[in-house]
């Protein structure tokens, strides 16, 4: 199957496994007919019941990531594949194969750093209601913390070109990698796209790794650390408000007392207040420091992102290579003759 634009790019399919025998065989030869040209790769996450070996009878090439977990697995995905274009999806077969073709386009096309397929009826079918409740919840509060750049901030099928890929930090272990990704393209002011497709159900005997308030808590505990490592005045500034309005609360009736009768009765309340009001200001502070730092260092990662060839870059690259060849295929022809 043909990709408009993609003839002169390098394309890797990623497929994080774990426990996925059921479905990786038919997952890997799907992505081999709709990608004919496709690298496909299998990163095996100590599975123990032969996803490993499925997926080698399948055509994929298979590397196994010891440290368990969706974040240890992408991140050492990300360092090893060299490839313009990334693929990444589950091996459990809720994800069509088919459309990654319309993923790839639509990177190309658009000149986009990351394409997300957004999961059609996933509030419908996402194994548990506590699944569906915890997906609405989550992209509420990622638009509301980050930004509105995405509605599904959870989708495991997605589009990367190797500027994203080799730009992005993935410090997460779990489930929250996908978290991950989504603010590391608002913080950057990526271009990015988002492509509405299909999410299928579980086949019999696969089951859902998800655990619905395990995976939720870490995160949630993820939208906290990205929060204050990329909105350190804003996080900071919370507790501050938070912290200043109490004090307040206690100082009030003190006050009150001591302008009505020139006598402060409550002085532990008084110091209890100062306190808090200055904690509420060792909070301003420390959110103010570090939001010239973040800033800092959004710059840093911005700059390091520039220096990495984006797709058009790559096509003219690898044009300019075949052209050589074809050149020292053309001169060392009649050389040959001359030998002759």
């Amino acid at each position: 199957m043909h990709v408009f634009g993609s003839d002169d790019l390098d394309i890797a399919v990623l497929l994080p496994c774990y426990n996925e025998a059921a479905t990786i065989g038919h997952v890997v030869r799907s992505f081999r007919q709709a990608l004919p040209d496709a690298r496909i790769y299998v990163y095996d996450n100590n599975s123990t019941d032969g996803t490993a070996l499925h997926a080698m009878l399948a055509g994929a090439t298979v590397f196994r990531e010891r440290r368990q977990g969706k974040g240890h697995v992408v991140r050492r995905m990300f360092s090893d594949i060299e490839a313009d274009v990334y693929i990444m999806a589950d091996g459990d077969g809720t994800y069509a194969p088919d459309d990654a073709e319309e993923l790839v386009r639509t990177l190309i096309t658009e000149r986009a750093d990351m394409v997300v397929g957004i999961r059609r009826g996933v509030h419908q079918d996402a194994g548990r209601n506590g699944h569906a409740f915890g997906n609405r919840l989550f992209n509420r509060l990622y638009r509301f913390l980050f930004g509105q750049d995405f509605t599904d901030i959870l989708s495991g099928y997605r589009a990367f070109s190797r500027r994203y890929v080799k730009s992005f930090p993935a410090v997460s272990g779990g489930f929250e990698i996908e978290t991950e990704m989504s603010v590391h393209a608002s913080r950057l002011k990526l271009p990015v796209c988002e492509l509405e497709l299909d999410y299928g159900r579980r086949p019999e005997g696969s089951h859902s790794k998800l655990s619905t308030f395990r995976d939720g808590a870490k995160i949630l505990w993820m939208f906290a650390m990205l929060m204050k490592e990329t909105r350190p005045f804003a996080f900071f500034g919370t507790f501050s408000a938070a912290l200043m309005t109490a004090s307040v609360v206690f100082m009030t009736p003190v006050l009150y007392a001591y302008f009505q009768t020139g006598l402060v009765e409550r002085m532990p309340t008084w110091v209890f207040s100062l306190a808090l009001m200055m904690m509420s200001l060792l909070f301003l502070t420390a959110g103010t420091i570090l939001d010239s730092v973040a800033r800092s260092r959004a710059e840093q990662l911005r700059i390091h992102y520039m220096t990495l060839p984006g797709l058009a870059s790559a096509r003219v690259h690898r044009g300019t290579r075949a052209e050589k060849r074809l050149s020292a295929d053309a001169i060392s022809v009649p050389a040959r003759a001359d030998a002759a």
